[in-house]
């Protein structure tokens, strides 16, 4: 357990029958992220480049939202995107795309703790809410990338 509490580690691979760049020019269309994502209540984003900054608002099925920037340090089309995050949320982030046989596979690593008073101490006192929402967002996010952008 770090300085905020309780953290939440994620590392998950998920494979996909296109070719990288197929899958990188999906991830690209930010325009398209609320479209897909309707839990992603607010977005702030250009671009899926280095050194750009995006503010978010998140909906998961608990009873708050997540307010966060996402600051992407590398990116590097087609195969890498690493990003810290800060606000009610603080961490990092570390998306990897590789090509398979069959086509790409996408990992997602991540550790983020809260950083708001208030969701500290709710993921403290309930830890189960907090892994749930967490997992709901990436579970969710994933089935519904799959169903959208990759029609």
């Amino acid at each position: 357990m770090g300085p905020y509490g309780v953290e939440i580690h994620s590392d998950r691979c998920h494979q996909f029958s296109v070719t990288p760049a197929e899958l990188w020019t999906a991830l690209a269309r930010v325009d398209a992220y609320r479209s897909w994502w309707p839990w992603l209540r607010h977005l702030e984003a250009d671009a899926l480049e280095a050194n750009v900054t995006w503010a978010v608002v998140v909906q998961p099925p608990v009873p708050y939202r997540l307010h966060f920037d996402l600051h992407l340090v590398e990116v590097e089309p087609p195969r890498l995107v690493t990003a810290t995050v800060t606000g009610d949320l603080i961490g990092s982030a570390r998306l990897e795309i590789s090509p398979t046989p069959s086509g790409s596979e996408l990992s997602l690593v991540s550790s983020l703790a809260p950083a708001n008073p208030v969701l500290r101490a709710v993921a403290h006192i309930a830890q189960p809410v907090a892994r749930f929402g967490h997992q709901w967002i990436l579970d969710t996010g994933l089935r519904q990338f799959r169903q959208h952008a990759l029609d």
